[in-house]
C-alpha cells in the first residue's frame, strides 16, 4: 500500500487528543510539506464544561445575516468538518502556500477499510486531566444536528 511506504504522509489515530493541540501540530507538519490524514474524528476532545461549550458553540451557529439565510455562513456540522475547519484557522488561508497546504489535509470518521492495515502514530502531545470536564467532537456534533446514521 502506498501509505505505508511514502515517508511524506503521516497517518494520525486523533483518539483522546485536544481538538486545539491537534490542529496546531497538524497544521505544523502540513507546512513543512507533509500529507496528513487524521483517522477518528469523532473522538477529539474539546476540554471544558459541556453546557458552556454547547452554549458559544450554538450561538456561533447562529444566523448572521440580516438578510436570507441562503446568504449567511455555513459551518460544518459533522466531527471531520470541524477538524478540517480548526486546522485550516492555523494555515495562512488567503495565500496560495495556505491553500496547497489545506489540500494535503484528510480527515476521516472511524478507521476507512484501507488504513486498516496501517499502524497509525499517536501524537506526543500533552493529554488532558483525567478528572477535567470534555466534550468529544461526535457529541458536540449531535447536539447541533449531525446525524451519525445519515452522514
Amino acid at each position: 500500500m502506498k501509505y505505508l511506504a511514502n515517508q511524506n504522509i503521516i497517518i494520525i489515530d486523533a483518539s483522546g487528543i485536544i481538538l486545539g493541540r491537534l490542529s496546531s501540530s497538524v497544521a505544523k507538519m502540513l507546512m513543512n510539506g507533509k500529507e496528513v490524514i487524521i483517522l477518528n474524528a469523532e473522538k477529539v476532545v474539546l476540554s471544558g464544561k459541556q453546557s458552556s461549550i454547547l452554549k458559544t458553540t450554538i450561538s456561533f451557529f447562529g444566523t448572521r445575516s440580516l438578510g436570507s439565510l441562503e446568504k449567511s455562513p455555513r459551518h460544518p456540522r459533522k466531527p471531520d468538518g470541524m477538524i478540517r475547519r480548526a486546522v485550516r484557522g492555523m494555515l495562512p488561508w488567503r495565500k496560495p502556500t495556505g491553500k496547497k497546504c489545506f489540500r494535503k489535509l484528510k480527515v476521516y470518521i472511524g478507521v476507512p477499510e484501507k488504513f486498516k492495515d496501517c499502524k497509525p502514530q499517536k501524537l506526543s502531545i500533552p493529554s488532558l486531566n483525567p478528572k477535567s470536564p470534555r466534550i468529544t467532537t461526535a457529541d458536540l456534533a449531535k447536539e447541533v444536528g449531525w446525524n451519525p446514521g445519515g452522514n
